[in-house]
């Protein structure tokens, strides 16, 4: 399963985020591989794209929940969110 994490870092704790993740990667544990990151330009929030075990993100979630602020959903790509569609409006 895919899912989509958004995350924030509070301006109390910038620093130390910044610095752990330069320190560390931030690498997913295993059963998590990352499919995409990104930073939005000049602020301290961005997403992150993983796949892999809810239990591997419930890791991944616990090792950063005491610097950011953590939203995740799971997401679907197009060609799945297409077959559902078809499949339940018959198109």
């Amino acid at each position: 399963m895919k899912f989509m994490i958004t995350w924030k870092i509070p301006p109390g704790s910038y620093e130390e985020a910044i610095g752990r993740f330069l320190k560390t990667g931030a690498p997913p544990p295993a059963g998590l591989k990352t499919v995409g990151r990104w930073h939005t330009a000049g602020s301290s929030s961005g997403f992150h794209l993983v796949e892999g075990t809810e239990a591997a993100l419930m890791e991944h979630s616990a090792e950063w929940a005491d610097l950011c602020e953590l939203q995740i959903v799971p997401v679907v790509e197009d060609a799945e969110a297409g077959a559902v569609s078809s499949k339940l409006f018959g198109k």
